[in-house]
C-alpha cells in the first residue's frame, strides 16, 4: 500500500495528469459538438426526403 501511495503522490506532483485531463475535456467538447452536428444535419435531411418521398406519392 506504501508503494501504491508513493506512485500516487508522484503521480499528482508530475504536469502531465492536468495536461491528459485537459485533452480528455477538449475531446469531449469536440464529440458533443459532432453528435449535435450531425443530429441537426441527419433532422434536416430527413425532412428532405420525406419531401420528396411525399412530392413522388402524390399523383
Amino acid at each position: 500500500m506504501q508503494k501504491f501511495m508513493e506512485k500516487f503522490v508522484v503521480f499528482m506532483k508530475e504536469e502531465d495528469g492536468p495536461t491528459a485531463v485537459e485533452y480528455a475535456v477538449m475531446l469531449a467538447l469536440i464529440v458533443v459538438v459532432c453528435l449535435g452536428t450531425i443530429g441537426a444535419i441527419g433532422s434536416a435531411a430527413n425532412t428532405k426526403f420525406q419531401s420528396v418521398a411525399d412530392s413522388l406519392s402524390t399523383p
